[in-house]
C-alpha cells in the first residue's frame, strides 16, 4: 500500500507537471498559421532534461524500462536510490517541451525504484525486492491509465518474468492503492474521456483479421525505426551533436506534423470523438485542408514519422519510452483503416471508434509483446468490454505476426544491442546466478608436456581423478590425457622411458573460459557430450568443470528459491 500510495503521487505530480508546460508553451499558438517555436522547443526539452540528469541527479535519461529487466536479472533487483525521482523531473522537460515519447517508462522506473528501495529498506532478498519492483511497475500504470487489472498484468507479463499465485496479493493491493490515490487527488479523469457504446457484430471479424495482420506489420517497422534510429544517433561522434540532431529533426517534425508534439493522447481522443479534421490544425501545410483524402494521408505520414520522433527524443538524451508511441501509433492504424475503408463504401461500415481502440491493442502487443497487458489495458480506460473478442483476436494476431520475423520484444532487442541479454526461461535464470567460476575443480593433477610416461603413472597412482590437464611453464592449457589415453602401455617398461606426455596428450572436446556465464557453458557440454571441461582465464589454465558439479549447484539454487 505505502509503495501503491509514493508511485500514485508520482504518477499525478508528473502527469500534472507536463500538462501545465504543455499548457504555458503552447496555449498561443494559432490553428492555421506556423507556429516555429515547434521547431525549438524540442530541443531545448532534451538538452535540458539531459544536463540536469547528468549533473544534477547523475542519471542520464533513456528508456528505462529495459534497464529495469536487467536489474532485476543481474543486480539482484537493486534500483538504485536517484531514480526514485530523477526521471519525474528529466521526464517532466522532455514531454513537456514536445519530446515525442511517453511518461509510462518514466514512471514504471521511478515505481519500481520505489519498490526496490522499500525492499532494501526492510531488508529483504533479491526475490522479494522484484516482486516490490512489480508492485511498483504496477501501481504507476494503474495511477497513471486508471486500469488496475491491465496494470497488474503488464508488471507479471513485462516486468517479472515469474510470478507465484500468492504473488498476485502484493500486486493487486499496490495497483489498487494506486489508482485510488490518483483518483482521490484528480478525480475519475482519464487520459481517455470517453466510454465505449457501440455493439460488437460478428460480420466485422474478417476485417478484424485484417487489421491485425496491419498491427503486426506496423509493429514491426515501429522497432525496426526506433532501433536503427538509436543506432544512427549512438555512431556520431558526442553527446552534444546528439542533443544538437536529434533535437534538431524532432522540432523540424513537431513544426509539419504538430499531433506529434509530445504524448500525443489528445489526437487519439479526437479520432474517437469523430473529430479527424481537427489533427490537422497547427500544422503549416495541412490546417486549411479538409479533403479527407489529405486526412488520410497526413495520418499515414504521421505512422512513419513518430517512430523515428520517439527514437530521436530518446537518442538524443531526452528521458522516455516507447509505452505511449506504441498506443499512439496503433491508434491512428485502427483510424486510417476503418477511415478508409468507410470512404470506398463497399460492404459494411466500420466503426471508427472501435478500430481506433482495438488497433491501440494491436500494435502495444506487437512492439512490447504483451498481448494479455494490451487486452486488459484497452479493455478499463475505455470500458470497452464490449470489444473483448476483437481484442483477443487482434493481439493475438498481430503478436503471432510480429514474433514470426522478431522472436524478442523491442526492451529485449535493445538489451541486446548493449551486449546485455536477459533469461528466456526459467532455467535459464537459475544457471545466470551460478558464476562458472565458484564450480571449478581444481584437485585435477597437471603435468609438463615434456614428461615421460613415467612421470605420469606417478601421478596416476596417487590422483582420484581419469584426466590429466597438459600445462607448460607459463601454466597454459597445451592439451588433456584420460586414463583411456594410456590404458594398453602404461604398464610396458620400454615404453614408460620413451614415450613422452607431448606425444600422448589432445586438445580437449570444448574449453570454457571465465568469463562465459553459465549457459554458454551447458551449450557446451551440450555438443560436446563431455562429462568435464577445462576452463581457462587469459590462455591460463585454472581447472576443470563438471556437469556433476553444476547440477549440484543448480539443485542447490533451486531448494534456495524455492524456500524463499
Amino acid at each position: 500500500m505505502i509503495i501503491g500510495v509514493l508511485s500514485g503521487l508520482a504518477a499525478v505530480l508528473l502527469k500534472g507537471a507536463v500538462h501545465a508546460i504543455q499548457n504555458f508553451l503552447t496555449e498561443d499558438f494559432y490553428n492555421e498559421y506556423a507556429n516555429f517555436l515547434y521547431i525549438l522547443y524540442p530541443m531545448i526539452g532534451i538538452t535540458a532534461a539531459y544536463l540536469v540528469g547528468k549533473f544534477i541527479f547523475k542519471d542520464v535519461g533513456g528508456h528505462g524500462i529495459p534497464d529495469v529487466l536487467f536489474i532485476i536479472s543481474k543486480k539482484q533487483s537493486l534500483i538504485p536510490r536517484v531514480k526514485m525521482y530523477s526521471r519525474l523531473f528529466t521526464s517532466a522537460l522532455t514531454v513537456g517541451f514536445g519530446g515525442s515519447v511517453g511518461l509510462e517508462a518514466p514512471m514504471v522506473v521511478t515505481g519500481s525504484a520505489i519498490g526496490s528501495n522499500t525492499g532494501l529498506l526492510m531488508h529483504l532478498n533479491g526475490k522479494k525486492r522484484a516482486l516490490l519492483i512489480g508492485c511498483g511497475a504496477a501501481a504507476s500504470i494503474s495511477a497513471i491509465f486508471g486500469a488496475p487489472i491491465g496494470a497488474v498484468i503488464f508488471a507479471i507479463e513485462v516486468v517479472l518474468l515469474e510470478v507465484s499465485i500468492a504473488s498476485f496479493i502484493p500486486l493487486l493491493i499496490a495497483s489498487v492503492t494506486g489508482s485510488l490515490t490518483s483518483m482521490i487527488l484528480i478525480g475519475k479523469e482519464s487520459i481517455f474521456n470517453f466510454r465505449f457504446e457501440e455493439t460488437f457484430l460478428a460480420a466485422h471479424m474478417p476485417y478484424y483479421l485484417g487489421l491485425g495482420i496491419i498491427c503486426g506489420l506496423v509493429s514491426l517497422y515501429f522497432n525496426r525505426a526506433v532501433r536503427k534510429t538509436e543506432l544512427v544517433l549512438e555512431g556520431l561522434e558526442s553527446q552534444t551533436i546528439r542533443m544538437l540532431y536529434g533535437g534538431a529533426l524532432l522540432g523540424f517534425m513537431v513544426f509539419f506534423f504538430p499531433p506529434i508534439y509530445g504524448e500525443g493522447y489528445n489526437t487519439l481522443n479526437q479520432l474517437i470523438d469523430g473529430k479527424s479534421a481537427e489533427i490537422l490544425n497547427r500544422s503549416p501545410f495541412f490546417s486549411v485542408i479538409e479533403n479527407p483524402y489529405m486526412i488520410i494521408i497526413f495520418l499515414i505520414l504521421i505512422i512513419l514519422v513518430k517512430p523515428i520522433a520517439s527514437a530521436l527524443t530518446i537518442g538524443g538524451g531526452g528521458s522516455g519510452g516507447i509505452f505511449a508511441p506504441s498506443l499512439y501509433v496503433g491508434g491512428i492504424v485502427g483510424f486510417v483503416f476503418a477511415y478508409s475503408k468507410n470512404l470506398l463504401g463497399f460492404h459494411i461500415p466500420l466503426p471508427l471508434a472501435s478500430f481506433t481502440l482495438v488497433a491501440m491493442c494491436g500494435v502495444m502487443s506487437g512492439v512490447q509483446h504483451s498481448p494479455l497487458s494490451a487486452i486488459f489495458l484497452i479493455a478499463e480506460i475505455t470500458g470497452g468490454y464490449e470489444l473483448f473478442v476483437p481484442l483477443m483476436f487482434v493481439s493475438a494476431i498481430s503478436y503471432i505476426t510480429t514474433t514470426y520475423y522478431q522472436k524478442d520484444s523491442l526492451y529485449k532487442m535493445q538489451l541486446k544491442d548493449k551486449g546485455k541479454f536477459l533469461p528466456e526461461s526459467k532455467d535459464q535464470e537459475l544457471l545466470e546466478l551460478i558464476d562458472i567460476t565458484h564450480v571449478i575443480e581444481r584437485d585435477l593433477l597437471p603435468i609438463h608436456p615434456d614428461a615421460k610416461l613415467r612421470d605420469l603413472i606417478k601421478l596416476v597412482k596417487i590422483s582420484k581423478r581419469n584426466i590429466f590437464p597438459v600445462v607448460d611453464d607459463k601454466k597454459a592449457l597445451r592439451g588433456i590425457i584420460t586414463l583411456d589415453d594410456i590404458r594398453d602401455i602404461m604398464f610396458d617398461p620400454s615404453k614408460q622411458e620413451t614415450i613422452f606426455v607431448r606425444d600422448l596428450m589432445h586438445s580437449p572436446p570444448e574449453i570454457l573460459f571465465a568469463t562465459e556465464n553459465m549457459q554458454k557453458a551447458m551449450d557446451k557440454f551440450e555438443s560436446s557430450g563431455a562429462w568435464n571441461l577445462p576452463v581457462i582465464e587469459n590462455e591460463i589454465y585454472l581447472g576443470f568443470v563438471s556437469k556433476s558439479r553444476i547440477f549440484n549447484a543448480y539443485r542447490k539454487r533451486l531448494i534456495r528459491q524455492k524456500q524463499d
